[in-house]
This record gives structure tokens, sequence and C-alpha cells, in this order.
């Protein structure tokens, strides 16, 4: 789903970009740079955020420092890797002498689109998983998942029930981003400044994100802040840095053409 989510996001960009004048090819080379900085920000904060989980909780009793590298077991925090791969653009963008904010607003939508195959993706591996609940829509994972070990081991169930029914808060953020894509797609022909896509991107999603926290149940509560997961926290930095952006570029904009 990681890989559908590049190769998507990176093929409607590229159309994107005919749009402002830059070559298709240019915005699908920043790919492996995307990539790279995607997984390496998610896994660093993931291991900041979840230090003890990793080499000091019973999920892994005896791991080495090496666990810290061990993607394929899940681990991967969203939050980051939009910091880590904003990182790598814009490093790539000056190498390659692109326009910053073009290239961001050209970006923008593709990230929320990816985003969808990736939270799916998250649904099929039953990670991010909801809280419990008895909607119609709810979902219950198999005998013999993480799900159903995790609520073994916090007694809600025996061994010989099935797992508790669950909100699929996956899939909650998968159809928000769908809307933010849509969203974000329709302001991009009729954006009035450079950098205005993007603002409202990391504002559109701080606040989709908010919604969908308020439905996760995967956080110990060692990992929140009273009624707000630490998601929320850096959802209020992302939206304050989005909305400060969009001010900036705005009057950065007035003042060029006058």
């Amino acid at each position: 789903m990681m890989a559908v989510a590049f190769l998507v996001g990176l093929w409607t960009a590229g159309r994107r970009g005919l749009r402002e004048g830059i070559a298709s090819d240019k915005i699908v080379d920043v790919g492996p740079w995307l990539i790279a900085g995607t997984i390496i920000g998610a896994r660093l904060l993931y291991v900041i955020s979840y230090w003890d989980d990793l080499l000091r909780k019973p999920l892994f009793p005896s791991a080495p420092w090496t666990e810290i590298f061990m993607v394929q077991r899940g681990g991967l925090v969203f939050y980051g890797g939009l910091i880590g791969a904003s990182l790598a653009c814009i490093l790539y963008v000056r190498l390659k002498k692109l326009p910053l904010w073009k290239v961001a607003d050209i970006l923008a939508p593709s990230i929320a689109l990816g985003y969808v195959f990736g939270r799916f993706g998250c649904f099929l591996n039953g990670c991010c998983f909801g809280r419990p609940c008895n909607l119609p829509w709810a979902v219950t994972y198999p005998r013999s998942s993480d799900i159903w070990k995790s609520q073994v081991a916090e007694k809600w169930i025996t061994e010989n029930d099935s797992a508790i029914p669950l909100h699929p808060s996956q899939i909650y953020d998968s159809l928000l981003n769908v809307g933010l894509y849509l969203a974000l797609a329709w302001l991009f022909r009729r954006k009035k400044f450079d950098g205005q896509v993007f603002a409202a991107y990391l504002m559109g999603y701080a606040v989709t994100r908010s919604i969908v926290e308020t439905f996760r149940g995967d956080y110990t509560p060692e990992h929140l802040y009273g009624p707000l997961t630490p998601a929320h926290l850096i959802s209020i930095a992302i939206f304050a840095t989005g909305a400060t952006m969009f001010v900036v570029r705005k009057k950065l904009a007035r003042a060029t053409v006058k």
C-alpha cells in the first residue's frame, strides 16, 4: 500500500506539474527523495515517541538496539514522515533549482491521495486501530491477530473469545483524505499565490487527523495527555504552521504584485 501510495501520488503530481510549466519527469524524480525522507522521518519520530515500547516493554523483551531499524514490524508515524519528506523536498528543489512553493503546491494534493492508500494499508495490517464500538460497520479482527492478542493481554477478553469490534479508524482517515484530495485538487486550479495549496493541506490534514484521533484506541495511557493524543498536539502545531504560511505567502504575493 505504501508503494501504491507513492506511485499514484507521483503520477498525479507529475500531471499537475505540467500546469505549472514544470516537466513531469522533474516531479517524478523527487520520488526517491520523498521515499527516503518519509521512511526515515516516520521511523525516527516513532522511535522517539515509543522508545520504551520498543526496547523495554514485553513486546520485545530482549530486543537489541537494532530493533529501531525493523520497519517491517510496523511503527511509522505519519507526521514524522511529512517532516522528513518536506526536508528532502527542500533539498531536492534547491539542488535542481526548482521553485519551492510551486513544487509544494504540486505535491500537496497527491500527499492527501497517497495517504488514502497508506491508511488502508494500516487497516489491512491491523495497526492504528480504533476504540471498541457496536456500530454496524465495526470491525472484528481475527483470532491470533495482534489486536486480538492485545485484547487478551489487557484481559478484555479470554483466549476463547473473539476480538472486540472496533471503529475502523483507518477507513475514516482514508475517506476524509479522499475529500481533502478533491478539495485541494479543486483549489490548485484556482489558487491565487504559490504556497496556498500546501498551506491549505497542512491546515486541512490537521483538522481531519484530529477528528480521526477521537476514534483511535491504540494509544496506551502513558502516551495520552488527558483527552489528547500525541497526534492531537502535533496537529495543533501543524495547523498553526499552515495558517502562518498561508498569511505570509499571501502578503508576499500581494507585495510582489504592487
